[in-house]
């Protein structure tokens, strides 16, 4: 039993509020209790959508048909212009990571009953692969199951993260620019072929790299980016 603190007595009775006073204090709770409840409505999840507790077995759908609902997802509604264009500034500069004919094995989706955060791109061993933006080396070293892992600083809170490397050719705390040469596309850690895995945070918090770089001019499923003259179509 907690023990009281010094100086109790007991259960205190309140004092009685008039009628007049108590019926508008009680209708002024009910009122507001009411718009409570219709705010929250507004933000709580609808179970009926199909992102919400999204169901593993959605993996079984072919990796293209889902770029290609993804695709279409992301060129819905009317879209500002890429962000990167050949006359704009190294720091607002945004490129594809490679310039190989990769294929995207894996998207920012479930695979095997756990999240995957960030886009598998495939291609031969040993193919370079660039940084996609500037900003400050901060990892560049074995990375648990990314292998070896590179993270960039590229400000903004942003940073982009390549696993799997079979060599690393930048180190820790160099600042590299935009298109810089990072390492080599391996299959070193939790992986399965040769690829370069690719994958953007937001203050933190993981991110859909391809709206996020389609809204900078790069177009990861169609290999084009604005800045090297590619028509990107938002």
């Amino acid at each position: 039993m907690r023990k009281q603190p010094d100086g109790y007595r007991g259960r205190r009775r309140l004092p009685k509020l008039p009628s007049g006073r108590y019926f508008a204090v009680v209708t002024t709770a009910l009122v507001g209790a009411a718009v409570v409840a219709l705010g929250a409505g507004a933000v709580v999840p609808d179970s009926t959508d199909s992102s919400y507790g999204r169901d593993p077995s959605n993996v079984a759908m072919s990796v293209q048909d889902r770029l290609s609902a993804v695709d279409k997802a992301n060129r819905s509604g009317n879209r500002p212009g890429p962000a990167a264009a050949v006359d704009q500034g190294a720091p607002d500069l945004w490129l594809l990571p490679l310039h190989c004919a990769y294929e995207i094995t894996t998207l920012y989706a479930m695979r095997w009953g756990v999240f995957h955060y960030g886009v598998d791109l495939a291609c031969p061993l040993g193919t370079p692969y660039y940084a996609s933006h500037t900003g400050t080396v901060v990892v560049a070293r074995w990375y648990g199951g990314f292998g070896n892992g590179i993270v960039l600083d590229n400000g903004n809170g942003i940073e982009t993260i390549y696993g799997h490397a079979s060599k690393l050719l930048v180190t820790e705390g160099q600042h590299v620019e935009a298109g810089q040469l990072l390492g080599l596309v391996g299959s070193t850690g939790y992986s399965t072929g040769n690829h370069l895995h690719y994958e953007i945070h937001v203050n933190g918090v993981p991110t859909d790299p391809m709206p996020f770089m389609l809204a900078r001019g790069v177009d990861i499923p169609r290999h084009l980016e604005a800045a090297s003259g590619g028509m990107v179509i938002m």
